[in-house]
């Protein structure tokens, strides 16, 4: 078969369909296979009737389609299929022929594979792809990483296809950097949409059930918040599921089972940040809610033990509810904070070179998390580029304070009446912790010393100078050296 294909795609699910599509639509001339053959036809059958999506029916077939150098996008389930299915291309592929993982793997795996396939003169591009099946089919937003050599052989096809920004047109697709660094980038993305939804679940349950608020009250309150500086997809969506009514005219979500799932990647971000060493607790209690959720039967059996307490909406409603609005507004800024500086330290980690502008822009449209205020994180890298922490930033540091007194008097309110808020509170935990000058970490490090040897600095030595005290000696001895921690 003629070589006449712009880019090839392994694996027809939905997610695999809507890319080619969306290439074809572009006028790009894809090559598609599926492990199950019958797959291939069915698609060429229906969906993309009349397009010009050539189908093959091996692998052999599907490389003889391919223009120099190949490229080969995979949209796999993640992990050892991706593996195997490297493998399987191999016999098939030359040097400098790229391979494209545009499944949710994970990042050391991307790491490893480019490492491994470079050997073999392949360049290997690991790819998140955030939007969902709309997103897919119509312009997702596209974070590659890995082999930069093979950037300019499908730069102008990933960007084609990649959502546009309303602010400026720009596509939402830029190479993000090194190895494994567009899987983490695109890991972090989940991880925060994690966080935003945990958010967007605890302002509801507040509105519903300390507030008093109605769905379809919520549903407005949702709207109005949409048009400001919550201005989002999630919010937007929020909103319409608000107004989905069941057939018997009641609303839908009141019907939806309060068990929630996940697929790993908000686990995979707070795995990391723990190895890391970085304090991104609002992803880690957003992944936690979600287990919390899964102990339904437990919970049920809990609420008997331990019953509400019936409340009354407050006199101040309307002033409760708009404090919901900058609680949620300020613990979505501390989420945004905390995953940049993840994001950051991972670069350092593993020395890749990220530009943080650049990947708040390619989140504007097309993801998720697209929001309005990731033009400020923007302007924040861009006044700032070495920024440690966007809290840093005078722009949030002003958005916070104007939030602040809101977002406690909710988190306080939410205590005093039981209602759940482990994302509101945990970030306003991390605020404090973050602003406080002295923490109680040096009685911390005494009991380390006093139990383990482990030692401690002084306020009064230079930093790396490290002191072990005889706790329990006469006149509590102190000996200062080089010790390990």
């Amino acid at each position: 078969m003629q070589s006449q294909a712009d880019i090839g795609l392994i694996g027809l699910a939905v997610m695999g369909q809507n890319l080619v599509l969306n290439m074809n639509d572009h006028g790009y001339t894809v090559a598609v296979f599926n492990r199950t053959t019958a797959k291939v036809d069915e698609f060429l059958q229906t969906t993309a009737k009349g397009t010009k999506v050539i189908g093959t029916h091996s692998l052999k077939e599907f490389f003889s389609t391919l223009k120099r150098p190949r490229k080969v996008m995979m949209m796999v389930k993640a992990g050892k299929a991706v593996d195997e299915l490297i493998a399987e291309c191999l016999p098939f592929m030359e040097s400098g022929d790229i391979i494209i993982d545009g499944g949710n793997s994970l990042y050391l795996d991307s790491e490893r594979r480019m490492q491994e396939l470079e050997k073999k003169g392949i360049f290997f591009v690991g790819s998140g792809v955030s939007g969902g099946e709309e997103g897919a089919r119509h312009g997702p937003s596209i974070m590659p990483g890995g082999n930069q050599k093979a950037w300019p052989f499908i730069k102008e096809i990933f960007q084609s296809i990649s959502a546009k920004a309303s602010e400026d047109g720009l596509p939402c697709c830029e190479w993000i950097g090194e190895g494994g660094a567009g899987h983490y980038v695109k890991m972090v993305h989940n991880g925060i949409e994690y966080g935003d939804m945990q958010l967007i679940c605890e302002a509801y349950q507040i509105l519903r059930e300390a507030l008093g608020c109605s769905i379809e009250e919520i549903r407005e309150i949702f709207t109005s918040w949409n048009q400001g500086v919550l201005n989002s997809y999630l919010i937007e969506i929020a909103s319409l599921v608000f107004a989905h009514k069941d057939k018997d005219g009641s609303p839908l979500v009141d019907k939806i089972l309060d068990v929630a799932g996940q697929k790993g990647t908000g686990k995979w971000t707070g795995i990391s940040a723990l190895e890391l060493g970085l304090p991104v607790t609002l992803i880690g209690e957003a992944v936690f809610a979600r287990c919390l959720s899964s102990l339904k039967d437990e919970r049920v059996k809990a609420s008997e033990l331990y019953p509400c307490r019936k409340l009354s909406p407050p006199a101040d409603k309307k002033q409760k509810i708009e404090e919901v609005m900058q609680a949620l507004y300020a613990s979505k800024i501390i989420s945004y904070a905390q995953g940049f500086t993840l994001i950051k330290l991972a670069a350092k980690e593993f020395k890749w070179t990220l530009d943080y502008g650049s990947i708040a822009l390619i989140w504007r449209a097309g993801c998720i998390i697209r929001s309005r205020f990731l033009n400020d994180i923007k302007k924040a890298f861009v006044k700032n580029p070495q920024l440690d922490n966007l809290l840093l930033d005078p722009f949030f540091q002003g958005e916070i304070q104007k939030a602040e007194q809101g977002w406690r008097s909710i988190v306080s309110y939410s205590a005093l009446t039981g209602i759940p808020d482990p994302c509101f509170s945990t970030a306003l935990a991390y605020f404090d912790g973050y602003r406080c000058q002295r923490l109680p970490a040096n009685l911390l490090q005494a009991l380390r010393d006093f139990f383990g040897a482990h030692t401690y600095e002084r306020v009064d030595a230079p930093r790396g100078t490290f002191f072990h005290t005889n706790w329990t000696g006469s006149g509590g001895n102190i000996t200062a050296g080089s010790y390990s921690i």
